[in-house]
């Protein structure tokens, strides 16, 4: 049990340190000659890494998926239905994006 509690930190650490080389390559290697901004220092792409977590992905949690894409709420709303709404459900789907299925 005490090496998962160390492993765990330590991996998201590794993780952080590497993406942020990933970043400071790719930014280097890519966007220096295709576009007129200039190189990217280490501690730059790791700023950049925090600030793309912070404007695309949040702090909060994420919420849960099926397998198949769909949201666990819609999976439940279907399960409550009763055969007239699943219907009518069906036939508004069909109406507004024009598939059979």
């Amino acid at each position: 049990m005490g090496r998962r509690r160390l492993f765990f930190p330590l991996f998201f650490v590794a993780a952080f340190f590497g993406l942020s080389f990933l970043v400071q390559t790719l930014w280097n290697h890519i966007l220096v000659d295709v576009t007129t901004v200039k190189t990217l220092t280490y501690p730059q792409a790791m700023g950049i890494l925090v600030l793309s977590k912070i404007l695309f992905g949040g702090f909060g949690p994420r919420p849960q998926r099926t397998p198949f894409g769909g949201h666990q709420r819609w999976r439940e709303k279907w399960k409550n239905m009763d055969e007239d709404e699943r219907t009518r459900f069906r036939s508004e789907w069909k109406r507004r994006f024009g598939r059979d299925e």
